[in-house]
């Protein structure tokens, strides 16, 4: 869009269900905030309001539970936990997910790559999974804003999206993850659930200050409703950031510190895989493969017993499942860098969700 009273046009999001349709040749008010900070996920100019007409008001409808409540756009849903949702009657005393696997993610990113490992492990079992994301609030608010689930949807590689907090947009709306994940499995009839965070995470360098501090929260919902807490590990072999090469602090926090309910830790075993942690294209080089996999298990060792409370459970990450990634119908990227250039990252999420897989398809 062009920015009246600047020589620049810039690239805007417009969210119709919330600010009406907006045409060609209209007047907008924008927010720009996030664009003038180059900031990666979220650098976009949002479209606030048109300044040339009014968004026609809402159709009246049941429901009442507000999303981003307290702001100019906040959003009145119909929640499949509402005393006038369809669902009420399930979920009014629900409180058991009877086993189901829940796979803990920090970033939105692991999302295809966790749902990948699930597909290729059910594969392979001859089976399928019935898979169901639940979106916490921690990055993006609106569902509508992930490619990456509108893909996955679209694939039929996600049965469904239920957005809790105050994320909205998805196919079903939920107050809590607790009532999320209950949804997922009484509702939707998932075998397995993957809570993530929308995209555009929030960090800060601090040991505390990130938004991914929600994944060992939902490690305990996960654990207190009868789930099965699967904790996806946060890995990087190309990020030079000490504090993220390897395993992520935010994994050693939100699962060491934050979670008190033990969970199933998968743990990549790199094995026979091309090129190297940081380009799968280059010369094949075992030494650094060896290196990074002796570095997550070192990792990942104080997290799980003896040492923590966790079990963790080697998976082995090998070219197969590499093939299963390059399979995904939605891109795979992560802190802007794809499969090519951090492996690592998604063949982690992608063993979780393979231990998921075979727990869900596990006879009882």
């Amino acid at each position: 869009m062009a920015v009246e009273g600047e020589d620049r046009t810039v690239r805007a999001l417009v969210y119709p269900a919330l600010v009406g349709e907006v045409v060609p040749g209209a007047r907008v008010l924008m927010n720009t905030t996030a664009l003038e900070r180059g900031l990666g996920t979220g650098g976009y100019a949002l479209v606030v309001a048109r300044t040339d007409a009014l968004p026609a008001d809402p159709l009246p409808g049941p429901g009442h539970l507000v999303k981003a409540r307290y702001t100019p756009l906040q959003a009145m849903v119909l929640g499949v936990d509402d005393q006038e949702s369809a669902h009420h009657e399930v979920l009014r005393d629900a409180d058991d997910l009877a086993g189901m696997p829940v796979v803990v993610a920090d970033l939105h990113s692991a999302l295809p790559a966790v749902v990948a490992g699930a597909r290729a492990a059910a594969a392979r079992a001859g089976r399928a999974v019935r898979v169901v994301y639940v979106m916490t609030d921690g990055g993006a608010l609106p569902a509508w804003f992930s490619r990456a689930v509108a893909g996955l949807r679209e694939a039929g590689w996600v049965e469904a999206c239920v957005t809790t907090g105050q994320a909205f947009g998805g196919d079903l709306e939920a107050v809590t993850v607790h009532t999320g994940l209950l949804a997922a499995r009484h509702v939707l009839g998932a075998d397995l659930a993957i809570v993530a965070q929308g995209p555009g995470n929030l960090g800060t360098g601090t040991r505390w200050g990130f938004s991914g501090v929600a994944a060992g929260e939902a490690v305990n919902a996960a654990s207190v409703l009868g789930g099965r807490p699967v904790a996806s590990l946060r890995v990087s072999g190309a990020d030079a950031r000490e504090r993220h090469l390897g395993v992520s602090h935010h994994s050693s926090t939100a699962y060491g510190r934050v979670a008190l309910s033990p969970a199933d830790v998968p743990v990549p075993v790199f094995s026979g895989l091309p090129g190297s942690p940081v380009d799968l294209t280059a010369d094949d080089d075992v030494a650094a493969w060896d290196a990074l996999g002796a570095r997550v298990a070192d990792q990942a060792g104080a997290l799980v017993a003896p040492g923590g409370r966790h079990t963790g459970v080697p998976v082995v990450a090998d070219g197969d499942l590499l093939e299963a990634l390059r399979g995904s119908p939605v891109r795979l990227s992560t802190m802007g860098r794809g499969l090519d250039r951090d492996p690592a990252a998604f063949l982690a999420a992608a063993v979780a969700g393979v231990h998921a897989a075979e727990l869900a398809l596990s006879p009882a």
